[in-house]
């Protein structure tokens, strides 16, 4: 007699998991499957790892890569910085541009 699993048992799907729809054509918003494999084919990856390094990639080209500054630096750190950076030959600035 096969004795039924308890909600706990199943097997549930990731929490954090998408559905990934691929294009009926390849553009610039969207892929097909068959490109998808071609990209891992080529790369020596799965297909889930191509998704992966395309969104990492765009990640990078979209997002800031670091938190915006507080403010202007104060005199008490310009002087912890002339403490630490030799200042021979340099003509300090407070401004870049």
């Amino acid at each position: 007699m096969a004795t039924r699993r308890s909600a706990t048992q199943r097997k549930s799907p990731a929490a954090s998991g998408i559905l990934l729809r691929y294009r009926d054509k390849d553009t610039p918003y969207g892929v097909t499957r068959k490109t998808t494999a071609r990209l891992a084919s080529k790369l020596g990856l799965t297909e889930t790892q191509v998704v992966h390094v395309a969104l990492a990639n765009l990640a990078r080209q979209t997002l800031p890569q670091y938190a915006p500054d507080d403010g202007p630096l104060t005199d008490e750190q310009y002087a912890a910085i002339s403490k630490l950076v030799p200042q021979e030959g340099f003509k300090p600035t407070k401004k870049l541009f």
